[in-house]
Protein backbone atom coordinates (compact mmCIF):
# COMPACT_ATOMS: atom_id res chain seq x y z
CA UNK A 1 0.00 0.00 0.00
CA UNK A 2 1.15 3.56 -1.12
CA UNK A 3 0.59 5.83 1.51
CA UNK A 4 1.51 9.92 2.27
CA UNK A 5 1.01 12.69 4.84
CA UNK A 6 0.53 15.13 1.90
CA UNK A 7 -0.57 15.13 -2.06
CA UNK A 8 0.22 18.33 -3.66
CA UNK A 9 -0.88 19.01 -7.08
CA UNK A 10 0.74 21.89 -8.68
CA UNK A 11 -0.48 23.54 -11.45
CA UNK A 12 2.87 25.94 -12.70
CA UNK A 13 6.22 24.30 -12.92
CA UNK A 14 7.62 27.12 -10.53
CA UNK A 15 4.73 25.91 -8.17
CA UNK A 16 6.07 22.05 -8.42
CA UNK A 17 9.82 23.32 -8.10
CA UNK A 18 8.74 24.99 -5.06
CA UNK A 19 7.03 22.26 -3.44
CA UNK A 20 9.70 19.68 -4.25
CA UNK A 21 12.35 22.35 -2.56
CA UNK A 22 9.83 22.38 0.27
CA UNK A 23 8.83 18.87 0.50
CA UNK A 24 10.93 16.94 3.58
CA UNK A 25 13.16 14.21 2.80
CA UNK A 26 12.04 11.54 1.34
CA UNK A 27 9.25 12.79 -0.68
CA UNK A 28 8.37 11.66 -4.21
CA UNK A 29 7.48 13.70 -7.55
CA UNK A 30 4.94 11.27 -9.94
CA UNK A 31 3.21 11.94 -13.17
CA UNK A 32 1.43 8.39 -14.69
CA UNK A 33 2.47 7.06 -10.66
CA UNK A 34 2.69 3.63 -13.14
CA UNK A 35 6.26 2.55 -11.99
CA UNK A 36 5.60 3.91 -7.86
CA UNK A 37 2.37 1.92 -7.59
CA UNK A 38 3.54 -1.28 -8.27
CA UNK A 39 6.54 -0.84 -6.36
CA UNK A 40 4.79 0.10 -3.22
CA UNK A 41 2.65 -3.29 -2.97
CA UNK A 42 3.80 -6.37 -0.95
CA UNK A 43 6.66 -8.61 -2.74
CA UNK A 44 8.19 -5.41 -3.69
CA UNK A 45 8.74 -2.79 -1.07
CA UNK A 46 6.06 -3.61 0.81
CA UNK A 47 3.62 -1.12 2.53
CA UNK A 48 5.21 3.22 1.69
CA UNK A 49 4.18 6.00 3.42
CA UNK A 50 5.71 9.44 2.13
CA UNK A 51 6.69 12.19 3.22
CA UNK A 52 4.53 14.00 0.36
CA UNK A 53 3.99 13.37 -3.12
CA UNK A 54 3.56 15.83 -5.63
CA UNK A 55 1.49 15.44 -8.56
CA UNK A 56 3.22 16.74 -12.00
CA UNK A 57 0.41 15.48 -14.13
CA UNK A 58 -1.10 18.56 -14.54
CA UNK A 59 1.60 21.24 -14.70
CA UNK A 60 0.51 22.97 -17.81
CA UNK A 61 4.42 23.37 -19.17
CA UNK A 62 4.70 19.95 -18.94
CA UNK A 63 1.93 19.02 -21.25
CA UNK A 64 2.19 19.13 -25.33
CA UNK A 65 4.77 18.98 -28.06
CA UNK A 66 6.13 20.83 -30.42
CA UNK A 67 7.98 20.57 -33.66
CA UNK A 68 10.47 23.19 -34.95
CA UNK A 69 13.98 22.81 -36.25
CA UNK A 70 13.94 20.00 -37.16
CA UNK A 71 13.49 18.63 -33.36
CA UNK A 72 10.20 17.35 -31.62
CA UNK A 73 10.24 18.95 -28.11
CA UNK A 74 7.64 16.47 -26.08
CA UNK A 75 6.53 17.51 -22.50
CA UNK A 76 7.65 15.71 -19.26
CA UNK A 77 3.94 14.73 -19.48
CA UNK A 78 3.09 13.37 -22.70
CA UNK A 79 1.89 9.69 -22.47
CA UNK A 80 2.79 6.81 -23.81
CA UNK A 81 -0.59 6.38 -25.90
CA UNK A 82 0.06 9.32 -27.70
CA UNK A 83 2.77 7.71 -29.88
CA UNK A 84 -0.09 5.64 -31.51
CA UNK A 85 -2.71 7.71 -31.77
CA UNK A 86 -1.01 11.49 -32.70
CA UNK A 87 -0.19 11.34 -36.63
CA UNK A 88 2.25 13.80 -36.16
CA UNK A 89 4.47 12.01 -33.79
CA UNK A 90 3.70 8.45 -35.71
CA UNK A 91 5.46 10.30 -38.73
CA UNK A 92 8.29 12.47 -37.00
CA UNK A 93 9.28 9.70 -34.33
CA UNK A 94 8.68 6.30 -36.61
CA UNK A 95 10.27 3.84 -33.86
CA UNK A 96 8.35 5.17 -31.10
CA UNK A 97 4.97 3.81 -32.05
CA UNK A 98 6.29 0.30 -32.24
CA UNK A 99 7.61 0.84 -28.96
CA UNK A 100 4.25 2.23 -27.60
CA UNK A 101 2.13 -0.84 -29.17
CA UNK A 102 4.59 -3.15 -26.63
CA UNK A 103 4.78 -0.81 -23.53
CA UNK A 104 2.09 -2.78 -21.01
CA UNK A 105 -1.60 -2.35 -21.87
CA UNK A 106 -4.32 0.15 -23.30
CA UNK A 107 -5.15 1.30 -19.48
CA UNK A 108 -1.40 1.63 -18.49
CA UNK A 109 -0.23 4.12 -21.97
CA UNK A 110 -2.89 6.43 -20.92
CA UNK A 111 -1.21 7.04 -18.12
CA UNK A 112 2.48 6.32 -18.10
CA UNK A 113 5.13 8.87 -19.59
CA UNK A 114 7.96 8.60 -21.47
CA UNK A 115 9.82 10.79 -19.35
CA UNK A 116 9.21 8.70 -16.19
CA UNK A 117 10.49 5.80 -18.30
CA UNK A 118 13.85 7.59 -18.44
CA UNK A 119 14.02 8.94 -14.69
CA UNK A 120 13.15 5.38 -13.64
CA UNK A 121 16.35 4.27 -15.43
CA UNK A 122 15.61 0.92 -16.00
CA UNK A 123 18.67 -1.17 -17.78
CA UNK A 124 15.78 -2.55 -19.94
CA UNK A 125 13.60 0.45 -19.97
CA UNK A 126 11.55 0.36 -23.47
CA UNK A 127 11.79 3.78 -23.91
CA UNK A 128 15.00 4.55 -23.92
CA UNK A 129 17.09 2.96 -27.25
CA UNK A 130 14.17 4.37 -29.23
CA UNK A 131 14.98 8.15 -27.75
CA UNK A 132 18.81 7.10 -28.11
CA UNK A 133 18.16 6.00 -31.40
CA UNK A 134 16.57 9.72 -31.85
CA UNK A 135 19.68 11.66 -30.48
CA UNK A 136 17.19 12.83 -27.55
CA UNK A 137 18.25 15.86 -25.13
CA UNK A 138 16.48 15.48 -21.88
CA UNK A 139 15.43 18.89 -20.03
CA UNK A 140 15.93 19.81 -16.78
CA UNK A 141 14.56 22.30 -14.49
CA UNK A 142 15.64 23.95 -11.21
CA UNK A 143 14.81 27.22 -9.09
CA UNK A 144 17.75 29.19 -8.94
CA UNK A 145 17.29 32.76 -7.23
CA UNK A 146 13.45 32.59 -7.50
CA UNK A 147 13.62 32.45 -11.34
CA UNK A 148 12.92 28.58 -12.65
CA UNK A 149 16.59 27.81 -14.24
CA UNK A 150 16.89 24.83 -17.37
CA UNK A 151 19.68 23.09 -18.65
CA UNK A 152 19.93 20.73 -21.02
CA UNK A 153 22.02 17.44 -21.49
CA UNK A 154 21.85 13.66 -24.23
CA UNK A 155 19.91 11.05 -22.71
CA UNK A 156 22.84 9.10 -22.89
CA UNK A 157 24.28 10.86 -20.29
CA UNK A 158 21.44 11.04 -17.91
CA UNK A 159 21.37 7.58 -17.48
CA UNK A 160 24.25 6.91 -15.00
CA UNK A 161 23.51 3.13 -14.18
CA UNK A 162 20.61 1.22 -13.32
CA UNK A 163 18.35 3.60 -10.91
CA UNK A 164 20.86 6.29 -10.92
CA UNK A 165 20.47 9.70 -12.79
CA UNK A 166 22.28 12.95 -13.11
CA UNK A 167 18.99 14.68 -11.73
CA UNK A 168 20.18 16.74 -8.88
CA UNK A 169 18.01 17.04 -5.65
CA UNK A 170 15.46 19.66 -6.07
CA UNK A 171 15.29 19.04 -10.42
CA UNK A 172 12.45 17.93 -12.43
CA UNK A 173 12.58 16.82 -15.75
CA UNK A 174 10.58 19.15 -18.05
CA UNK A 175 10.91 17.66 -21.74
CA UNK A 176 12.89 15.20 -24.09
CA UNK A 177 13.88 16.33 -27.49
CA UNK A 178 13.99 14.67 -30.73
CA UNK A 179 15.22 14.91 -33.92
CA UNK A 180 12.45 14.71 -36.34
CA UNK A 181 12.85 12.01 -38.67
CA UNK A 182 10.17 12.39 -41.56
CA UNK A 183 10.46 9.67 -43.90
CA UNK A 184 12.44 7.27 -42.21
CA UNK A 185 11.27 3.93 -41.18
CA UNK A 186 11.22 2.46 -37.75
CA UNK A 187 10.83 -0.54 -36.00
CA UNK A 188 11.58 -2.12 -32.14
CA UNK A 189 11.94 -5.30 -31.00
CA UNK A 190 11.40 -6.91 -27.65
CA UNK A 191 11.49 -9.79 -25.77
CA UNK A 192 10.80 -11.17 -22.12
CA UNK A 193 9.32 -13.81 -19.76
CA UNK A 194 5.55 -13.67 -20.72
CA UNK A 195 3.92 -12.15 -23.79
CA UNK A 196 1.46 -9.71 -21.42
CA UNK A 197 2.25 -6.91 -19.87
CA UNK A 198 5.76 -7.99 -20.24
CA UNK A 199 9.17 -6.55 -18.94
CA UNK A 200 11.78 -6.54 -21.30
CA UNK A 201 14.80 -8.74 -20.77
CA UNK A 202 16.25 -7.08 -24.41
CA UNK A 203 14.83 -4.70 -26.40
CA UNK A 204 15.73 -2.63 -29.77
CA UNK A 205 15.28 0.53 -31.55
CA UNK A 206 16.06 1.38 -34.99
CA UNK A 207 15.41 4.14 -37.57
CA UNK A 208 16.62 3.82 -41.01
CA UNK A 209 16.54 6.23 -43.84
CA UNK A 210 17.53 5.11 -47.28
CA UNK A 211 17.94 7.36 -50.75
CA UNK A 212 15.71 7.97 -53.06
CA UNK A 213 16.10 5.11 -55.27
CA UNK A 214 15.77 2.45 -52.11
CA UNK A 215 18.74 0.80 -53.04
CA UNK A 216 21.35 2.61 -50.20
CA UNK A 217 21.43 3.07 -46.53
CA UNK A 218 21.73 6.69 -45.81
CA UNK A 219 20.99 7.23 -42.72
CA UNK A 220 20.81 3.79 -39.71
CA UNK A 221 20.52 4.51 -36.47
CA UNK A 222 20.71 1.15 -33.79
CA UNK A 223 20.54 1.08 -29.85
CA UNK A 224 19.77 -1.53 -27.88
CA UNK A 225 18.52 -2.48 -24.07
CA UNK A 226 19.04 -5.36 -21.61
CA UNK A 227 22.49 -5.82 -22.63
CA UNK A 228 24.19 -4.19 -19.70
CA UNK A 229 24.08 -1.21 -17.13
CA UNK A 230 22.50 1.19 -19.47
CA UNK A 231 21.02 1.26 -22.83
CA UNK A 232 24.25 1.26 -25.86
CA UNK A 233 24.18 3.07 -29.08
CA UNK A 234 25.80 0.61 -31.41
CA UNK A 235 27.06 3.55 -33.55
CA UNK A 236 30.02 1.04 -35.48
CA UNK A 237 27.40 -0.69 -36.90
CA UNK A 238 25.71 2.28 -37.99
CA UNK A 239 28.86 3.15 -39.83
CA UNK A 240 29.31 -0.44 -41.36
CA UNK A 241 25.74 0.00 -43.05
CA UNK A 242 25.74 4.06 -43.78
CA UNK A 243 25.98 4.50 -47.56
CA UNK A 244 26.28 0.49 -48.38
CA UNK A 245 24.39 -1.45 -50.49
CA UNK A 246 21.55 -2.60 -48.81
CA UNK A 247 22.01 -6.48 -49.05
CA UNK A 248 20.84 -9.59 -47.17
CA UNK A 249 24.68 -10.36 -46.18
CA UNK A 250 25.28 -6.98 -45.64
CA UNK A 251 22.57 -7.39 -42.55
CA UNK A 252 23.64 -10.51 -41.72
CA UNK A 253 27.45 -9.57 -40.71
CA UNK A 254 26.24 -6.45 -39.27
CA UNK A 255 23.91 -8.43 -36.72
CA UNK A 256 26.52 -10.32 -35.44
CA UNK A 257 28.47 -7.78 -34.17
CA UNK A 258 26.54 -6.71 -31.32
CA UNK A 259 26.65 -9.94 -29.48
CA UNK A 260 29.90 -9.75 -27.97
CA UNK A 261 28.62 -6.01 -26.05
CA UNK A 262 26.44 -8.58 -23.95
CA UNK A 263 27.34 -7.55 -20.32
CA UNK A 264 24.73 -8.46 -18.11
CA UNK A 265 24.52 -10.45 -14.97
CA UNK A 266 22.35 -13.12 -16.12
CA UNK A 267 21.54 -15.22 -18.78
CA UNK A 268 23.98 -13.76 -21.36
CA UNK A 269 24.31 -16.57 -23.58
CA UNK A 270 20.09 -16.32 -24.43
CA UNK A 271 21.11 -12.51 -24.58
CA UNK A 272 23.44 -12.71 -27.28
CA UNK A 273 21.34 -15.12 -29.31
CA UNK A 274 18.53 -12.47 -29.05
CA UNK A 275 20.70 -9.92 -30.01
CA UNK A 276 21.61 -11.57 -32.83
CA UNK A 277 18.14 -11.74 -34.26
CA UNK A 278 16.62 -8.80 -32.93
CA UNK A 279 19.14 -6.38 -35.13
CA UNK A 280 18.65 -8.23 -38.07
CA UNK A 281 14.58 -7.77 -37.40
CA UNK A 282 15.30 -4.33 -36.63
CA UNK A 283 17.08 -3.47 -39.30
CA UNK A 284 15.00 -5.54 -41.83
CA UNK A 285 11.54 -4.01 -40.14
CA UNK A 286 12.44 -0.42 -40.55
CA UNK A 287 13.78 -1.08 -44.03
CA UNK A 288 9.76 -2.73 -44.65
CA UNK A 289 8.82 0.92 -42.87
CA UNK A 290 10.48 2.38 -45.93
CA UNK A 291 8.84 0.39 -48.30
CA UNK A 292 11.56 -2.55 -49.29
CA UNK A 293 9.65 -6.05 -49.05
CA UNK A 294 10.00 -8.18 -46.55
CA UNK A 295 12.65 -10.97 -46.87
CA UNK A 296 12.06 -14.37 -47.20
CA UNK A 297 13.15 -16.85 -44.49
CA UNK A 298 15.23 -18.36 -47.21
CA UNK A 299 17.00 -15.45 -47.78
CA UNK A 300 18.06 -14.63 -44.27
CA UNK A 301 18.95 -18.66 -43.74
CA UNK A 302 21.46 -18.17 -47.33
CA UNK A 303 23.15 -14.99 -46.00
CA UNK A 304 24.27 -16.92 -42.24
CA UNK A 305 25.75 -19.78 -44.34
Amino acid sequence: MLTCDHYHLPATLFEALTLYRDAPEGSRLVAGATDILPWARDGRAGDVHLPAMIDLSRVAELAGYSVADGRVRLGANVVYQQFLTDETLKRQLPCMPDCAIWFADDQIRQQATLAGNVVNASPAADGVPPLLALNADIEIARLEGGDVARRVMSVADFIEGPGRTALQPGEIVTALICDALDGYGGSFQKVGQRRSLVISTVCAACVIKTDAAGEHFEDVRLALGGIGPVPVRLSDIEAMLKGRKISRQLIADASVIPADRVASRTRQDYRRAVVRGFVEAAIEDALVACGAPKPHEAEREKAHV
